[in-house]
């Protein structure tokens, strides 16, 4: 009688396809946690907070439609100068169309972002690249359009 291997072969295929899609699940859990905060905090006004998850470094870099911001201080400046009250910032909501895994701690992102204010609805696309530094996921790059 033959012994067939494919059960141990399934069971098997199946336990590291649970075991690895749940860590890229955490992963992707805690980038949409970040990425609801954001809309947290900027639809109740604060930049500040909104700013947490960014890298808190100078190699940060948002590239907006004026080209390249390289430092967190400095994007911090530009979104008070560009948002200076909730007028300006109105309410942001994203659609995130895709949360890849790059590496196991690289992941990028595609999405969409829409501002409802009173001064004039704004919308536009995104691409960020998350890093998981210090086991926190952080922004390292931003293009928004």
């Amino acid at each position: 009688m033959k012994k067939s291997w494919l059960p141990l072969f399934m069971m098997i295929a199946l336990c590291t396809i649970s075991i690895f899609g749940n860590a890229q699940n955490k992963d992707e859990q805690a980038i949409r946690a970040v990425l609801n905060n954001q809309i947290k905090y900027w639809n109740s006004g604060d930049l500040t907070s909104f700013m947490e998850g960014y890298w808190k470094n100078d190699s940060l870099v948002f590239i907006g439609s004026s080209g390249p911001t390289y430092g967190y201080a400095q994007t911090l400046a530009n979104y008070k100068k560009n948002y200076p009250d909730v007028n300006y910032m109105g309410k942001l909501s994203f659609e995130i169309i895709q949360v890849r895994p790059l590496t196991t701690d690289h992941y990028f992102v595609i999405g969409k972002w829409h501002l409802s204010r009173k001064v004039g609805d704004a919308s536009g696309v995104y691409t960020l690249l998350f890093k998981k530094i210090n086991g926190k996921w952080n922004i390292i790059a931003d293009h928004s359009s």
